[in-house]
């Protein structure tokens, strides 16, 4: 294996995250090759429907306060290891909206 192809394997990293209204942080596993669309789902999937009620709205990644957009990666993002994000609810869209 050439330095290179390590390079752009895809890098575990932990993120500290938050959902909505939701009282408890958690510890995500991600990559760096995960896309905010992903992470969203990873963090909603531990509270939603559980203590935050399910909306059907679509799921934004918040991050330094920055809303990312859904096909970003995290690499892209410059989301390191231990930072914390938060998933909000996209209010003014609904899933039927979502491409």
């Amino acid at each position: 294996m050439t330095s290179t192809e390590s390079a752009a394997e895809p890098q575990l990293v932990p993120l500290n995250a938050i959902f909505s209204t939701d009282f408890v942080e958690i510890l995500v596993p991600v990559t760096t090759a995960n896309t905010m669309d992903e992470v969203a789902a990873a963090v909603a999937y531990h509270s939603e429907g559980r203590r935050v009620r399910a909306l059907p709205h679509p799921k934004v990644v918040v991050h330094e306060g920055r809303t990312l957009p859904g096909h970003m990666t995290v690499a892209e993002a410059g989301i390191g290891a231990l930072d914390h994000v938060s998933v909000e609810y996209d209010t003014t869209r609904t899933l039927e909206e979502t491409p």
